[in-house]
């Protein structure tokens, strides 16, 4: 069976590398809690479709990642990128933001 990919799109944010990764099987979905409504659209995280190990050199390489969905959340947060007390949950889909400082 073909590893599920990760949907990719990366933007220069500020002078700096901002990636939007999300598992691929839910973009397009939206998600609700309450008065929060959050909407895996094509335009914010669809340009390409890749692997774990690409996602992953992305995640490390960037200076802002937004994570949605439960394998790409796992994949940070397992490689030691991400901190699992950051992750937000939305009717069971994870979310996770991470922004790197350099000084």
């Amino acid at each position: 069976m073909a590893e599920k990919g990760f949907s990719v799109r990366t933007a220069e944010y500020r002078g700096s590398i901002l990636v939007n990764i999300c598992d691929e099987e839910l973009v397009g979905r939206t998600v609700a809690e309450g008065n929060l409504e959050v909407h895996l659209s094509k335009d914010f995280y669809s340009g390409e479709v890749v692997s774990s190990g690409e996602a992953l050199r992305l995640i490390r390489t960037c200076s802002i990642v937004n994570l949605a969905g439960s394998r790409s959340v796992s994949l940070a947060v397992s490689n030691k990128v991400g901190a699992p007390e950051a992750i937000r949950e939305i009717q069971e889909i994870p979310f996770l933001m991470i922004y790197k400082f350099s000084g």
